[in-house]
């Protein structure tokens, strides 16, 4: 895939996102760092809310794996929660940014939203059909597991859950349990 102008904008803002948080981010500091004039931001987005929401679009098209790495298969759900709060994880700041309250409606964010809680719902749906989740409404079956992977990864990241302190327990043990107890509570086969 050929890099364009706007992919670098794109992945130079993200970067000083992770260093510095939103207030790093300036259209001039991202073009410096993308190496391109301190206007060239501005020929590809409106202002920097407009970069921003494409940074949180980009992550949001990144979230779902393409594919098992041990099965080749689709992901699972329990794969795409355990990948979303490693995520979070390591990038805090893109995590805060992609998941917190917008002000202004952009489209290409709300359609990578779209398109991710898609494949999600997607992979819970699969889940039920192979009995590896219980049944029920796909749509709260999928806010069920994103609560607990969005809440247990802004714990973990303001000091309020740690395996080896509050909680006794990481992020990804937490959606594990999870997991687990879904398995738990599915009838027999």
């Amino acid at each position: 895939m050929i890099e364009t102008t706007r992919d670098n904008l794109i992945a130079a803002a993200a970067k000083l996102l992770d260093s510095g948080g939103p207030g790093a981010v300036t259209m001039r500091a991202v073009g410096t760092a993308a190496g391109v004039s301190h206007n060239a931001a501005y020929k590809h987005f409106l202002d920097k809310d407009d970069l921003l929401a494409a940074v949180a679009g980009r992550e949001l098209k990144r979230q779902p794996p393409s594919a098992s790495r041990t099965t080749g298969a689709a992901p699972t759900a329990r794969d795409l929660m355990i990948g979303y709060v490693r995520w979070a994880s390591r990038y805090p700041e893109r995590f805060k940014l992609t998941f917190g309250r917008w002000t202004r409606d952009n489209p290409g964010l709300a359609q990578a939203a779209e398109e991710s809680r898609a494949n999600l719902v997607a992979a819970v749906i699969a889940g039920q059909m192979a009995g590896d989740l219980p049944p029920g409404e796909p749509e709260r079956l999928t806010a069920l597991l994103l609560a607990l992977a969005h809440g247990a990864a802004d714990l973990a990241l303001s000091g309020h859950l740690a395996s080896d302190g509050k909680g006794k327990a990481d992020p990804e043990d937490l959606v594990a349990d999870l997991f687990r107890y879904l398995e738990n509570s599915r009838p027999a086969r």
